[in-house]
């Protein structure tokens, strides 16, 4: 079964500063609409950042894993939220700290970490809080049949997600992401060299593909397509960004989307880092469906990096 082709932001629950969406604590997914406005406004600042259910998926060995990205509703806004109180996971034993993102872009962000669910979790319920500028959301993570997704593969054209590697004869990443892929040491003020090397092998039937399969342009017209619509698919894309900060601001990439090598793959961007401490960065790799798989969660991998990063010589920080 394909996933849910739409964010599952509609299952954001409570606000105790505005009652933002939904109020929670009714069985199944359905919640009770709130009188309050479901969702907060997107706006330079001051607005929410929401939790996003992406569905679950079986992994290779068999074992259940839950999917989950979010949405920044500020658009020039960027948050450092420990995971603690104010980003925590309840539900799942270790939580509050199930390797959430700490840092929060703007704009929504798809499947980007997964948690791997205990055996006997069966109809039981988790869920990721977060609060920001003092509106506090809450998604519902669960195992229900319609939200199962397939990160792996696109049962209707057979496309993969891209594979990355972070040394030439390394180990291979694809798909949703569940471990550290790569570790590094860095020193402030000091650029460090972060490589990948990136392939995809694309669709397999049903090529090419109209522009916009439900999203875009021509997206849900009916009929068939017309040659306009059949553009050739955006060339294979690599964007790195910051999803554990050690201070607000600490990072800096010389090409957040870095050119890929057309002969190897490799692609290297530049970090540097204004603090001393502990860093997890992560990047995405796109292919022909785009960011986030156009809302199918396939076919798009994200890994995460981490860097410890000491101080520079003399600072004695």
């Amino acid at each position: 079964m394909r996933g849910r082709q739409f964010a599952c932001i509609g299952l954001l629950v409570m606000s105790a500063a505005g009652g933002t969406l939904v109020r929670a604590g009714q069985q199944g997914v359905g919640q009770v609409p709130s009188p309050l406005p479901l969702t907060s406004p997107i706006r330079e600042r001051g607005s929410s950042v929401s939790p996003a259910y992406e569905g679950w998926y079986y992994e290779k060995d068999g074992s259940v894993r839950v999917l989950v990205g979010y949405f920044n509703r500020n658009t020039k806004q960027e948050f450092d939220i420990p995971a603690g109180p104010n980003n925590r996971v309840d539900g799942i034993e270790g939580g509050p700290d199930k390797g959430q993102p700490t840092h929060f872009l703007p704009g929504r962000q798809w499947g980007l970490f997964s948690i791997a669910l205990p055996k006997d979790f069966g109809n039981k319920k988790a869920t990721w809080t977060i609060v920001a500028n003092g509106l506090t959301n809450t998604v519902t993570l669960h195992t229900q049949a319609d939200y199962i997704v397939e990160p792996f593969g696109d049962a209707a054209n057979k496309n993969t997600p891209p594979v990355l590697k972070f040394r030439p004869d390394g180990q291979t990443f694809t798909g949703a992401p569940k471990t550290i892929a790569e570790k590094f040491t860095a020193t402030v003020g000091t650029p460090l060299a972060l490589p990948v090397w990136a392939t995809d092998e694309g669709p397999k039937i049903n090529i090419p593909e109209p522009r916009g399969r439900g999203r875009g342009a021509g997206a849900g017209r009916g009929g068939p397509a017309t040659p306009a619509e059949f553009q050739p698919p955006p060339p294979l894309a690599l964007t790195w960004s910051v999803y554990r900060a050690a201070a607000a601001g600490g990072v800096k990439f010389d090409s957040p989307k870095p050119a890929i090598d057309k002969a190897d793959g490799k692609a290297t961007v530049q970090a540097t880092f204004s603090a001393p401490g502990e860093y997890m960065l992560r990047v995405e790799g796109n292919d022909s469906t785009g960011v986030g798989g156009g809302g199918f969660q396939c076919c798009w991998t994200n890994a995460h990096v981490s860097v410890t990063v000491k101080p520079a010589a003399g600072t004695g920080g």
